[in-house]
């Protein structure tokens, strides 16, 4: 049995961890009667860029995290709410709870931490003065687009590098994938989903 990493410092197994055939471990429930070699080999590339990308999706939420000191959760509503803004959009609690699927009291301790470290203000909100709008604080927004942003903006260039048929491909697959393992296909997760 080869240790793993032990001469190159390559992890063998992490980089087959979606190989698809004979000794693969996978085989046992993936049934890929009447795919080529070839294809199984293709698809076993396909799935491990996918893990790679995931991966590297991972580390930069990791790093981002650290950076902004801030927990994914935070990062996320953060991101939310530059995205709101550029849109022209109103945030209410309400819209961060159900876009962060959490509860109402898990929604004020993240918005209480938040502003209490000076990355968003409460306002009233325009139309309804019982509730309250929330707005990331320019230097919050500024620091995340100057750092975290620009980074993930890179993605741009990769798809922009594709034709418009290959855009079109890559776009039907990650759909098709994304439904494939969608939780409506897991009775297991017990998780309800919309129709």
């Amino acid at each position: 049995m080869k240790e793993v990493g032990s001469t190159t410092g390559t992890d063998h197994i992490a980089q087959n961890l979606y190989i698809v055939g004979k000794g693969a471990g996978s085989s046992d429930f993936v049934n890929a009667e009447g795919v080529s070699e070839e294809a199984r080999s293709e698809i076993s590339t396909l799935m491990n860029a996918l893990a790679n990308l995931r991966e590297a999706e991972l580390r930069v939420s990791e790093a981002s995290s650290r950076f902004m000191k801030l927990s994914n959760q935070d990062m996320r509503a953060l991101h939310y709410l530059i995205t709101a803004k550029r849109q022209g959009e109103l945030v209410t609690p309400g819209m961060i709870s159900a876009h962060l699927r959490i509860s109402a009291a898990s929604t004020t301790k993240l918005l209480n931490r938040l502003e209490r470290d000076h990355h968003i203000i409460r306002l009233l909100h325009p139309t309804d003065r019982r509730a309250f709008r929330i707005e990331i604080t320019e230097e919050t927004e500024a620091s995340a687009k100057q750092t975290v942003g620009k980074l993930q903006a890179r993605r741009f260039h990769a798809a922009a590098r594709l034709t418009s048929s290959e855009r079109e491909t890559v776009t039907r697959f990650i759909r098709d994938m994304t439904e494939e393992i969608s939780l409506k296909n897991a009775p297991w997760s017990h998780e309800s989903q919309p129709e």
